[in-house]
């Protein structure tokens, strides 16, 4: 009973953020804020200019076309040929432009990316689908619907956080995006070594902390994909980067957690697997693939950081002209 109430505040507690942005449409509906009335100008722009005395309309025309006289023909003739004999190479988008697919896969900033949000997001995703696995391994003592659940709500608390702590210091401080995926990764390579404890309390934090890690690194990397390669053909690059969760789900969960549970089941003469020894291996594989995807997050972060200081110190539709 307590279990089935805890997942009932879970889930009350989501609905409660879900539905908590309806109350601006409202309070703007109910408490509208007064028209500002526009002045009208009365001074001119641009002050009138007088013009010299003596000097009629005739003599200012004429003024004009002396100062500026017809070029010569031979001259035009000149360069006209030698305007089309030069041929204008296609400058390559720097990053912070908008980039072709094509483009932005042979530049380092896009595969580090994908390789930080596929160690993060892959990593997350194998906690995710052995939960049930990893709790029957502990014995009877965990509730395996309770680790799901909290699991969820944790990876929706990441979602909804890690967009808005990030909004906050990219504006703030134009602090990269990256960063926050490199710092929650941090935190879930200690928390697959938490799982490897056998205290039953230590699996329920490190299953929140992953939890939180994992909504982090989607709700981080959608923004930073935008702003790094531009938004003409961000679909395409969104999704690519995507492939990240599905690869590393089969990698990690079906081929390296398989094989694990599978042999450690095979030494106990069973079909399922009990004790901690059944995912000990998986869990420390996947703190130290978080370990690589923390140290490539922060040198991506150092990379980009001059991307941002010109993204969002000068404004957000300014194009970066002077980086590489």
């Amino acid at each position: 009973a307590l279990d089935k109430s805890i997942c009932y505040v879970f889930i009350a507690m989501m609905i409660t953020f879900m539905i908590a942005p309806l109350a601006i449409p409202v309070k703007m509906t109910v408490f509208p804020r007064g028209k500002k009335l526009g002045r009208s100008i009365t001074v001119p722009l641009l002050p009138k200019t007088s013009p010299v005395p003596g000097q009629t309309s005739e003599d200012e025309d004429r003024g004009t076309e002396e100062d500026y006289p017809e070029p010569d023909t031979d001259t035009d003739t000149l360069l006209a040929i030698g305007e089309s004999a030069v041929v204008k190479q296609k400058r390559r988008p720097r990053i912070g432009e908008d980039f072709k697919f094509k483009e932005a896969i042979i530049r380092a900033d896009f595969w580090l990316l994908w390789l930080v949000y596929f160690l993060g997001a892959g990593s997350g995703v194998t906690a995710l689908n052995n939960l049930a696995q990893i709790g029957s391994a502990r014995g009877n003592s965990i509730d395996t619907t309770l680790l799901v659940s909290l699991f969820s709500f944790c990876n929706f608390i990441g979602r909804l956080g890690g967009g808005a702590v990030s909004e906050y210091f990219v504006r703030s401080n134009s602090i990269p995006r990256t960063i926050w995926m490199s710092l929650t990764q941090a935190i879930m390579c200690i928390s697959f070594l938490l799982y490897t404890s056998t205290l039953s309390s230590n699996l329920y934090i490190a299953t929140a902390l992953i939890g939180i890690g994992f909504g982090v690194q989607y709700t981080t990397m959608i923004p930073a994909a935008s702003e790094l390669f531009g938004l003409k053909n961000f679909g395409v690059i969104y999704n690519f980067i995507l492939l990240g969760n599905p690869i590393g789900a089969f990698l990690f969960s079906g081929l390296l957690a398989g094989y694990i549970y599978d042999s450690e089941a095979i030494k106990q003469g069973a079909s399922t697997c009990l004790g901690s020894a059944c995912f000990r291996l998986t869990f420390l594989v996947l703190a130290a693939l978080n370990g690589v995807g923390t140290t490539l997050g922060l040198y991506l972060t150092c990379r980009i950081r001059p991307v941002y200081q010109m993204l969002y110190s000068v404004g957000s539709s300014h194009h970066i002209s002077s980086l590489h």
